[in-house]
């Protein structure tokens, strides 16, 4: 069954959609499943409408995240992205996305997207299924 994978701003993590409630979404964190309630003023956004700059069209973040889990097998990322230079993560992100746009295109984007993958690959999330664009649904339509 696919699922709703969210990032929250300013919270650590990812999240799955859990319900909808009065202006509210009940999320589970995927990682230590602990349920809490994200609030209109949070900003939440599905990892499904996320896209990457790229010289030529924009890249859905889901079709990345495979081409990454494809060249590492399955397995967590190969590079420290904590303590990895600019320099060392944008030659890593070239291995598997090597026509992203290097003027828009930040080191905190590249440490942001293999942090998701690490996270995504520990909690066993197909990542065909559950990182699909939500074709428009809007997930922040809650209940006023």
């Amino acid at each position: 069954m696919s699922k709703t994978i969210l990032a929250i701003s300013g919270k650590p993590g990812l999240y799955e959609l859990v319900s909808r409630g009065k202006g509210t979404l009940i999320v589970e964190n995927i990682t230590d499943h602990k349920r809490m309630p994200a609030f209109a003023s949070d900003r939440v956004t599905s990892l499904g409408d996320i896209a990457m700059y790229t010289d030529e069209d924009d890249k859905p973040l889901g079709e990345i995240l495979i081409a990454l889990r494809d060249m590492e097998g399955g397995k967590q990322a190969s590079i420290n992205f904590k303590k990895a230079s600019g320099d060392e993560l944008f030659e890593y992100f070239a291995k598997f996305l090597p026509t992203f746009d290097r003027d828009r295109v930040h080191p905190s984007d590249v440490k942001k997207l293999i942090q998701w993958y690490n996270i995504l690959i520990t909690a066993g999330v197909n990542f065909e299924e559950d990182l699909k664009p939500t074709n428009g649904d809007n997930i922040d339509d809650r209940e006023e």
